[in-house]
C-alpha cells in the first residue's frame, strides 16, 4: 500500500515521502495515529502543489540573497563609536550595531547570527566582517569603526 508520511517515521522515512508500506502497517500503525495519509490521486496533487510553493518560496530567497550580495560586495560600514584614552572603544562593535548601520546606510536588513566577525571590534580602524545571506551564498564587507 502506498502512502504519504505526515511526519518523519523512524526506519520507513521522511515526512513528504511516498513510500510503499504493508496494508497492516498502514492501516493499523500509520494511518491510526495520524503519521501518513493514503496516497490517493488527490493526496498526490496536493503534494506536488506543496512541493512546487516551497521550491518557489526558496527560489524567491536565493534570488533576494543574491541581489543583496551584489550591493553589499566590497561596501564599507561606518560606525561611529565613542572611546576612552588610548583609543579602545567602551565595549565592542557588536553585530547587532553592524546589522542596524547596515539597514540605515545601504538599505540591506541581515539577522545578526548571520553576521560573522572574525575578530572583535574594540578600536578604531577597518575590520573584515563576512555577511552569510542564505546557505551558501555569502558576502565580504568592511566595518569601519569611526570616532563620533
Amino acid at each position: 500500500m502506498k502512502v504519504i508520511l505526515t511526519q518523519d517515521v523512524k526506519g520507513t522515512g521522511k515526512k513528504g515521502e511516498v513510500v510503499e508500506v504493508s496494508a497492516g502497517y498502514a492501516q493499523n500503525f500509520l494511518l491510526k495515529r495520524k503519521l501518513a495519509v493514503e496516497a490517493t490521486n488527490q493526496a498526490m496533487n496536493e503534494l506536488k502543489n506543496e512541493q512546487a510553493s516551497k521550491q518557489h518560496k526558496i527560489d524567491l530567497e536565493m534570488q533576494a540573497a543574491r541581489e543583496n550580495v551584489a550591493k553589499m560586495k566590497d561596501k564599507k560600514i561606518i560606525i561611529k563609536a565613542k572611546a576612552g584614552a588610548g583609543g579602545r572603544l567602551f565595549g565592542s562593535v557588536t553585530a547587532k550595531e553592524i546589522a542596524e548601520e547596515m539597514a540605515k546606510q545601504h538599505g540591506v536588513t541581515i539577522d545578526k547570527r548571520k553576521i560573522e566577525l572574525p575578530l572583535e571590534i574594540k578600536s578604531f580602524g577597518s575590520f573584515r566582517a563576512i555577511l552569510k545571506f542564505y546557505s551558501g551564498i555569502s558576502c565580504e564587507c568592511f566595518v569601519e569603526v569611526v570616532e563620533g
